[in-house]
């Protein structure tokens, strides 16, 4: 099995960006709940091609791959790992269902992405995706890269992918207990016959993204 490297961050370093930062996001599909990126930088090198194979020897960066390919036991155990690891700083943005209700989804994750990154101070970000960052930090713009699948194959973007989505996944256990009827524990928001099944018995609830074609099309009944 193929998993992400470091080969983007290495291309970057050499060329003298110290702070490369990968972004992922989790929650662009659900029905309902906040749309979650999350930013992580891997630091404290010396910055120099001698130092890259020490970093590359540490257990937390061996089998690490995208957060959709690994079982919810795994995310908690590398989001464990990589939160409190010393040479990884990382950072979080959460923007809610009303804002998507208002900016719609794409623009919600963008905003996401730049709120996650405020705390870290990148020279180089490199997203998954498709998209940039129009502003990417207040007037300053970074230097900027996005690679389709990069939760695939660049190690800060895997990383960021396992953050961003079990930060979303505890969120909406939370709200599981709150609106216990939905059952958000068990599909965390996504369109699934049981959360549709739920959605026509007892329509939207104040986390549903009302702008949501399905979520809109439903609530015409209640």
């Amino acid at each position: 099995m193929k998993y992400p490297n470091f080969s983007e961050e290495k291309k970057l370093w050499q060329q003298g960006f110290k702070y490369v930062v990968g972004l992922d996001e989790a929650g662009r599909g659900p029905l309902a709940g906040p749309v979650i990126a999350a930013a992580v930088t891997v630091r404290n090198f010396k910055f120099s091609i001698s130092n890259f194979q020490s970093i590359l020897n540490d257990p937390i960066f061996k089998k690490i791959k995208d957060s959709k390919k690994l079982s919810a036991k795994k995310r908690e155990q590398f989001y464990d790992i990589i939160t409190t690891h010393p040479n990884i700083e990382w950072g979080i943005g959460i923007v809610s269902e009303k804002i998507i209700d208002e900016i719609n989804i794409l623009e919600a994750t963008k905003m996401a992405m730049e709120i996650s990154i405020k705390n870290l101070k990148p020279d180089f970000l490199i997203l998954d995706g498709n998209f940039t960052l129009r502003q990417a930090q207040g007037e300053k713009n970074i230097p900027q890269k996005s690679i389709i699948a990069g939760d695939q194959k660049v190690i800060s973007v895997s990383a960021a992918s396992i953050i961003a989505k079990v930060t979303r996944d505890r969120i909406m256990d939370k709200y599981a207990k709150k609106y216990p009827q939905y059952k958000f524990d068990k599909h965390k928001g996504y369109g699934t016959e049981l959360h549709f099944k739920m959605l026509k018995k007892f329509g939207a609830c104040p986390i549903h993204r009302k702008s949501f074609h399905p979520v809109n099309e439903i609530s015409q009944f209640f």
